[in-house]
């Protein structure tokens, strides 16, 4: 069944697969165009499994080491595999099941929240830094310039989205699902302004408020382990940034609402989120599994509703399409150069599921439907420019030509 499903769909590329009775098959061009990936399997039910169920059994079977590549690299097959198989479509079962396994999945009550956050965000710090830039972003990063470094489009970014939220002095700000505390940072940097970030990490936190007391912020910058849904006050501002993908698609209307009666009047707030450009779909089984439970990228779409029903206004929509998928492809190079300290940290086999993970990320935005948006929400009509002119001034003054990144104003008030 598999074999036969090879022959059918590459095109592109070259793929020999040496079967687990020692066959060894050819399929795409025989001349060896590129990708030419060469991968042997093992196990009497591997490749009934691969046919049945890629989207689990594949990632599964690199972990496992029941699929070895033997010419290329991971890369290499996922991207030939990219540039052949429709990597976005819900089969008719899928759509069948579509309603109920987004309920089931992505129930994420406090407590179970709690949980999913743990599973990914309290591994060990020194994991992610192995990867991230110095910074510790872990979301998209911004690509103005050619040849930006990982450092100075993660500045970039957040400086991107500080340009949105149109700070003044004096204001409160409150950032969601704040990580390792740098965009909260970034923030009381760039205005005289206090922000409270929450995670529901205590690894985060520990790290988030350390950070603020060395850069001598932590009296403007508090950081809380609780969910947003627990909050009370108003604030001026409010931002999230990669913590909308574990909300759960049947959390959205408690998500926005919880938002509009977060935001003070006038209030704004920055949305910013992995989303899909082909409709509605569910998640990865191997990214449930193994990487992010309850989670769910949405499509546009799927969030619209809820924006409106909150009475929100919606005041720009910017889609960062191959960002993400740049991203990522830096995160996995800087990540197999410190392959061998990874394993001092982890076994081999989860370090072979994290090489997954970055490389299969990258594929879902290369070939997959997946993009970025970021979403600038206002309870009142007049509270940005008529214009988002303004924000390609603020990029202009905060990134120079060269791919720079500077915070002018708070160099001039630590100077």
């Amino acid at each position: 069944m598999l074999g036969t499903q090879l022959d059918k769909r590459i095109r592109t590329g070259r793929l020999a697969v040496t079967w687990p009775d020692g066959r060894t098959t050819i399929h795409g061009s025989p001349e060896g165009a590129p990708p030419d990936v060469a991968v042997r399997l093992s196990g009497r039910l591997t490749p009934l499994r691969l046919a049945l169920h890629p989207d689990l059994f594949l990632g599964e079977a690199f972990m496992n080491r029941s699929l070895v590549i033997e010419r290329g690299t991971l890369w290499d097959l996922l991207d030939l595999l990219g540039r052949n198989f429709a990597i976005h479509e819900d089969g008719p079962l899928q759509r069948a099941i579509r309603p109920l396994m987004n309920w089931a999945t992505q129930r994420n009550s406090r407590a179970r929240a709690q949980r999913n956050v743990a599973h990914h965000y309290d591994l060990s710090a020194e994991l992610y830094r192995l990867f991230l830039d110095e910074d510790m972003q872990y979301s998209c990063a911004y690509f103005p310039r050619p040849g930006m470094s990982l450092d100075a489009a993660q500045a970039a970014k957040k400086q991107h989205i500080v340009g949105k939220l149109r700070l003044r002095p004096g204001q409160r700000v409150l950032d969601i699902g704040c990580g390792w505390g740098g965009l909260a940072l970034e923030i009381a940097k760039a205005e005289e302004v206090d922000v409270l970030g929450v995670t529901l990490s205590r690894e985060q936190l520990a790290i988030a408020r350390e950070r603020a007391r060395e850069a001598g912020l932590a009296d403007r910058v508090r950081f809380e382990l609780k969910d947003f849904r627990d909050l009370d006050g108003r604030f001026d501002r409010i931002v999230s940034v990669g913590m909308f993908e574990h909300v759960g698609l049947p959390n959205y209307p408690a998500f926005f609402a919880g938002l509009r009666d977060l935001l003070a009047s006038p209030g704004l707030a920055v949305l910013h989120s992995i989303g899909r450009m082909h409709g509605p779909s569910t998640t990865s089984q191997w990214t449930r599994k193994y990487i992010f439970p309850g989670g769910y990228i949405p499509a546009v779409s799927e969030v619209m509703p809820h924006v409106e029903n909150a009475g929100l206004w919606l005041c720009d929509v910017e889609i960062l399409r191959l960002h993400y998928a740049q991203t990522l492809r830096l995160w996995r190079e800087r990540f197999l150069e410190r392959r061998a300290d990874a394993r001092t940290l982890y076994d081999e086999r989860f370090v072979r599921m994290w090489e997954y993970y970055l490389a299969v990320s990258e594929l879902g935005f290369r070939y997959g439907g997946l993009m970025v948006f970021q979403l600038q929400l206002a309870t009142d009509i007049d509270l940005v420019p008529l214009t988002r002119d303004y924000i390609a001034e603020h990029d202009r003054e905060s990134i120079d030509p060269s791919g720079r990144v500077s915070t002018s104003a708070w160099r001039k008030k630590t100077a």
